[in-house]
């Protein structure tokens, strides 16, 4: 059985694989192993060594703490669902061709955010 750490980091790899749109075949080539071996490593079957992990965050351009933030705060379901709209809602927004168009949705999207406030 996968330590919870393990499945952890490999989680976070999976987020950051995803926001960053590349495929688990490309995050493979990147790092040179078999796509099945990104795979266990996000399911947390196949442990990430140190170095490893340094050239995962290199290729996901992530810091190695990312891959450990939130391990004490017990984050449930509500926070990968919110994760998980924010790499879909990224994405959309990064779809956009039009580079004034996309700072402009972003713009609203923070002026929103202080109406909440």
């Amino acid at each position: 059985m996968p330590h919870p750490i393990d499945v952890q980091v490999g989680h976070k790899v999976r987020i950051a694989r995803a926001a960053k749109n590349y495929s688990q075949e490309k995050l493979a080539q990147i790092l040179g192993v078999s796509f099945q071996q990104v795979q266990k490593y996000e399911k947390g079957t196949n442990r990430i060594s140190a170095s490893r992990l340094w050239e995962i965050a290199k290729a996901l351009d992530t810091d190695i703490s990312y891959y450990f933030e939130d391990q004490d705060s017990g984050s449930g379901q509500g926070v990968e669902a919110l994760r998980n709209r924010t790499i879909a809602l990224a994405k959309q927004i990064d779809a956009i061709p039009n580079e004034d168009i996309r700072n402009q949705i972003l713009n609203l999207i923070k002026a929103c955010g202080t109406l909440a406030d």
